[in-house]
């Protein structure tokens, strides 16, 4: 296939041209390096079937760049948008604007051009559920933003997921949807608007305090960044279902089923990584998820999907990776 992957650049993406590229896929990735890095595609350099075109891909000239470098487009991979929770409440203006624009611009782009699109979503369309696991269709509980202004981003995903079932509804677009579950690995920021992960590891790497966002009671189903992308590219390589089911406006949990609290993760990353700097519990940013567990069992079925990665494996690789960085210096 030839495949664009907006957000090519950044943590999910550059993992994902990786992976496409491995696959015997052309690649061009397409980044405006906003939250992207070009060093995260240092291991797609060299590849002939590797492109690169940075820019803002809201502006669809990026696009036809992209598709004259690759002599045509077989799919998109949409994962260009604004995330990190401190932008939810600082920038909400900047998510929600980042996050439609860019969606609208690839619809309209893929739907002239008759190509697949993979849109990458979000567990946060959910808002703040209290029954879990999270299936595929259950509805979006948001509460007032007179309290808070962190479900911009939910909401911009809720959004861009109405805009790509009424483009697959009225003009056959034959888009998928995909929403990861708290991806980490390698790449993962973990400054202050980066992932929660990372942030521990990079906290231990540093012997300081792991800081807990309230109780630590909160929980996630923090899966393993190659389990996403394998889960990302059937979607967009597949055809039909496994199981013969239409894959046309059809949504997939990615996600590990493997629940862990904050507290838990935190003495984990603390454990793994050997630091006896202990953990501080400091008030987190509102609106937090309470829980947060998917149900993948369309995924499983349509896709042969599930996790393979256990935490405890996933957070000593990501350590060895942080070790290995600093050893060299690069850190």
């Amino acid at each position: 296939m030839r495949c664009i992957v907006t957000g090519g650049a950044g943590f999910l993406g550059s993992h994902l041209c990786e992976s496409l590229l491995s696959r015997g896929h052309e690649v061009c990735a397409v980044d405006s390096m906003f939250r992207g890095k070009k060093v995260n595609l240092e291991g797609c350099k060299g590849m002939p079937d590797y492109h690169l075109v940075m820019g803002d891909c809201a502006k669809i000239e990026l696009l036809e760049k992209a598709e004259e470098k690759l002599h045509g487009v077989d799919c998109i991979f949409h994962l260009a948008a604004i995330n990190g929770t401190r932008y939810f409440n600082e920038r909400p203006d900047l998510v929600i604007k980042v996050n439609i624009d860019t969606l609208r611009t690839v619809t309209k782009f893929a739907t002239n051009l008759g190509s697949r699109l993979v849109f990458t979503s979000s567990p946060e369309v959910f808002g703040e559920q209290t029954e879990m696991p999270l299936t595929e269709t259950i509805p979006g509980l948001f509460p007032s933003p007179h309290h808070h202004l962190r479900h911009s981003y939910g909401a911009s995903k809720y959004l861009g997921e109405v805009l790509l079932q009424f483009a697959v509804r009225e003009r056959s677009l034959d888009a998928r949807i995909v929403r990861p579950f708290n991806g980490y690995g390698p790449r993962l920021k973990g400054d202050e608007y980066g992932q929660v992960a990372a942030i521990f590891l990079e906290r231990c790497l540093r012997d300081e305090p792991i800081v807990v966002h309230g109780d630590g009671t909160q929980t996630r189903s923090m899966t393993w960044v190659s389990d996403l992308v394998d889960g990302i590219v059937a979607a967009g390589e597949l055809d039909e279902g496994l199981d013969g089911s239409s894959l046309q406006g059809a949504s997939f949990n990615l996600g590990s089923t493997e629940e862990v609290s904050m507290n838990e993760l935190a003495e984990l990353c603390l454990r793994i990584s050997g630091s006896e700097a202990g953990m501080d519990h400091e008030p987190g940013h509102p609106g937090d998820s309470a829980r947060r567990v998917p149900d993948v069992s369309a995924a499983n079925s349509a896709l042969g999907w599930s996790a393979t990665v256990t935490l405890e494996d996933g957070i000593s690789r990501c350590w060895s990776w942080l070790v290995a960085l600093r050893d060299a210096g690069t850190n």
